[in-house]
């Protein structure tokens, strides 16, 4: 296989995603697999640095100071028991994942992937998750763009933590106007009733991780918890690769 890889980096020399330059030397290697970013590139994404919230993830204006709960959430609480990404949805990683997500560019998920598998590895560290859920799309979105974004991303995440990846039960059955533009108030009437759970008994004591590109409000995941929630999940934890913030 070594041998096959090399002939074919010799005939289609790999490149960065972003930038397109050649990868030839001192490759990013993460959960196993050669990302095809340049490092350049991937230290322009900004992480997320406390202090933030715990319980949606959203990051403080401000440089110092300890994590405390944002005033959203102390208003009401979500029901996923915790949000996290590791990046700002910025550019260029913003532009990496419209290109994924509605460019077509499927095989930027084989990049994007092992970045957010990493982190949910790392941040889910001790915790006994037991099952592996992408946001679902609905069947009329799916068709149009041809794969779930958000189930490429979890299948990494899936394999990082050595647990099952069920992307069958939960399901989306009210097809929505896209959420970008929306408000918080637009975004909950928008999804409300969205999201259906088609074997209940699956989830019930058991601790769920969901799995999605971006998270803006947490308005998606939380209507998706609500559902997992309801039929008896323990715990519902979300990631998402990055965290847009609304000014």
């Amino acid at each position: 296989m070594r041998i096959l890889s090399s002939l074919i980096d010799l005939i289609y020399p790999p490149r960065c995603l972003l930038c397109e330059e050649f990868l030839w030397n001192d490759p990013v290697i993460i959960q196993g697999e050669r990302l095809h970013i340049c490092r350049s590139c991937l230290s322009t994404f900004k992480r997320i640095d406390s202090p933030l919230c715990p319980s949606c993830g959203r990051p403080f204006p401000a440089d110092t100071g300890p994590d405390h709960l944002c005033e959203d959430c102390l208003r009401e609480p979500p029901a996923y028991d915790a949000l996290a990404a590791p990046f700002l949805f910025e550019a260029p990683l913003m532009d990496a994942i419209h290109s994924l997500k509605y460019g077509g560019k499927a095989h930027f998920a084989r990049t994007l992937g092992p970045l957010l598998a990493e982190f949910a590895f790392n941040w889910l560290d001790g915790s006994d998750v037991s099952i592996v859920m992408p946001v679902p799309l609905h069947r009329r979105r799916l068709r149009q763009r041809g794969f779930n974004q958000s189930l490429l991303l979890a299948r990494y995440v899936a394999n990082a933590l050595n647990c099952e990846l069920d992307f069958l039960s939960l399901v989306r059955v009210k097809s929505t106007p896209p959420q970008t533009g929306l408000g918080r108030k637009e975004r909950l009437k928008n999804l409300r009733h969205a999201f259906e759970l088609r074997k209940p008994k699956k989830v019930s004591d058991q601790l769920v991780v969901l799995i999605d590109d971006v998270a803006t409000t947490g308005t998606t995941f939380n209507e998706c918890a609500k559902v997992l929630k309801k039929a008896g999940a323990v715990e519902v934890l979300a990631v998402a690769l990055a965290r847009a913030v609304l000014s």
